[in-house]
């Protein structure tokens, strides 16, 4: 039996408290909040667990292995220091830190206390997103030309963050997760419509020296709710649409190409080939982040989405936020 505690019993939390108290052989010790409403609504729904205003007791239990931090992101870092500290396995939610000093010490102290730190990078846990990281590391899709991704909404509106820092996390883990690899010059444009100061609408671009590019649209200002990742290679293209139900992939066996023979038309050719939608077998991936976190905690093996990856992760917000500031202007990645 496992015994973790969950901090935090908002919006995002509460997900976590579900999850937790459902998988077998882990005991859901602890509930923690600050606010005293969340905390009496949790403990009713979930009364075998304890509901604490602060987390000294969770840190001085011998029996809590893993900590939960599903707080506002402000306190990511020094939450999951403490935890760290005092000798727990720690799931922190994205991003994992508002700046890289504070992410690079979560890493240092989990290496140093041979502890798991684990980064809620959700989109890495869902199956249709193992199907994207199979066809590009297969060869499938052929060589990767650019990604696109677009996640925007009308709502909810954030006051601590503005939408690159609420929404990019998730497409900049996938795409990181995808490619193997760092962009070189990270730009971002944005607007601050509805907040002064709090971009409501931004677009993101990543470099990478090998050519290939991305490219993120983000939103809480739009009429459509779209959770869209487009991958073009060389030889497929591929589309992963979330809020399908059913149809969360189309491969497109299409491309362009140079003919076989000699001709006095065009040099490349177009090819149009069949759709294919694969057979996804769907599991919430919050779920599978959870049973994930679990397995690493017992055996102690590197989490598929650990501190290094969320360092990365803080590293391309940061620059992007500074472009942002810049209006636009390009800012290299190298040597962060």
């Amino acid at each position: 039996m496992v015994s973790v505690a969950v901090v935090g019993a908002g919006a995002w939390g509460k997900n976590h408290i579900r999850v937790f108290s459902e998988i077998p052989n882990v005991r859901l010790k602890y509930i923690c909040d600050q606010d005293s409403s969340k905390l009496m609504s949790m403990q009713k729904s979930f009364p075998q667990s304890k509901g604490l205003d602060c987390l000294d007791p969770i840190l001085q239990d011998p029996e809590v292995r893993g900590v939960v931090i599903a707080s506002s992101a402000i306190s990511h870092a020094p939450l999951a220091k403490a935890a760290l500290m005092a000798d727990k396995d720690v799931l922190v939610e994205k991003p994992m830190a508002l700046n890289p000093k504070d992410a690079q010490e979560m890493l240092n102290l989990a290496e140093k206390q041979k502890k798991i730190l684990m980064v809620g990078h959700l989109l890495v846990y869902h199956p249709a997103v193992d199907r994207l990281k199979e066809m590009v590391t297969s060869g499938e899709l052929g060589s990767i030309h650019y990604i696109y991704t677009q996640r925007v909404n009308l709502g909810i509106i954030r006051q601590d963050e503005n939408a690159l820092w609420s929404f990019a996390p998730h497409d900049l883990s996938v795409i990181l997760y995808l490619l193997k690899e760092e962009p070189t010059i990270v730009s971002a444009h944005g607007e601050s419509y509805i907040q002064k100061g709090i971009e409501d609408v931004v677009f993101l671009s990543l470099r990478f020296s090998d050519g290939k590019m991305a490219n993120i649209q983000l939103s809480w200002l739009d009429p459509h709710k779209l959770r869209k990742v487009t991958i073009v290679g060389s030889k497929k293209m591929v589309v992963f649409d979330d809020m399908e139900a059913s149809e969360k992939l189309k491969i497109y066996d299409k491309g362009v190409g140079s003919p076989s023979y000699a001709t006095y038309g065009e040099y490349l050719t177009l090819r149009f080939g069949d759709i294919t939608i694969p057979s996804i077998k769907m599991k919430e991936p919050l779920r599978t982040e959870a049973e994930h976190f679990i397995q690493c905690i017992e055996s102690r093996k590197e989490p598929k989405t650990g501190g290094r990856d969320g360092l990365k992760v803080v590293n391309i917000l940061v620059a992007a936020q500074q472009s942002l500031e810049k209006k636009g202007t390009p800012i290299p990645l190298q040597g962060r």
